[in-house]
């Protein structure tokens, strides 16, 4: 049993959503871990990475690895963070990581797998369908980790979601170099979330939640986007 974490919080929880990391916070501390913020964090580079820069990209690896080194267990609510951390911090470190790539958890599969917890104590009123983002899916492979979860929530239908393993077109700085192809996919995404009959759109992911959030009230569809850590604070 794991007793206390550090908060990877992410520069999007930390600028855009930062309910989502008070959320992963409330959950952990009801499960009676504490929960420690090194206040020195910043980005894990993944933006450097996707974009062309391993230079910086691995300064701020270097520099994550730094902050997190002291902690048996880091954890955060971001499935494509967790996944720069885990996968390519090792290739960009040379092995170099101290073991701090193995002990960074996206939030379900901490819950799932290290704490073999499902129930958290949640409940919540409503049907939600699950969109997979692709980090937390191909990389990660978190598997069912999110939808056991779900599943366990006292008050929630969890309904299927057509094409649910669709990319909903974001991935970071490609929505914005390929505006046009980014576009196309989200309609389809928004297409099948409108399908599928859900109240809301949950994922791992609040870069895409963005994303699909922002497509959904540009064309007044009322499903609310909710970040699964909301859902288990709730």
């Amino acid at each position: 049993m794991v007793d206390r974490v550090a908060l990877f919080v992410t520069c999007l929880a930390d600028t855009l959503f930062p309910q989502v990391g008070r959320a992963t916070v409330t959950v952990l501390e009801r499960l009676g871990i504490e929960v420690v913020f090194p206040v020195e964090q910043t980005c894990c580079g993944q933006m450097h990475a996707n974009s062309g820069y391993p230079g910086e990209a691995e300064q701020l690896a270097r520099r994550f690895v730094e902050i997190f080194d002291g902690f048996d267990a880091i954890v955060t609510p971001s499935g494509s963070c967790a996944a720069q951390v885990r996968e390519h911090f090792p290739g960009l470190l040379d092995d170099d990581d101290r073991g701090v790539p193995t002990r960074t958890w996206e939030l379900s599969q901490f819950l799932t797998g290290v704490l073999g917890i499902e129930e958290v104590g949640s409940g919540y009123t409503g049907t939600v369908a699950y969109h997979p983002t692709c980090h937390s899916l191909r990389l990660l492979r978190v598997g069912d980790a999110p939808t056991r979860l779900l599943r366990a929530v006292p008050g929630l239908e969890l309904v299927a979601l057509p094409d649910a393993d669709e990319c909903c077109g974001f991935g970071g700085t490609f929505a914005v170099k390929n505006a046009d192809v980014s576009t196309a996919m989200l309609d389809e995404k928004l297409a099948a979330v409108v399908a599928s009959g859900a109240d809301a759109v949950c994922a791992c992911d609040s870069s895409c939640l963005m994303h699909i959030g922002g497509g959904l009230h540009r064309r007044g569809i009322h499903v609310q986007p909710v970040h699964l850590a909301e859902i288990l604070a709730s």
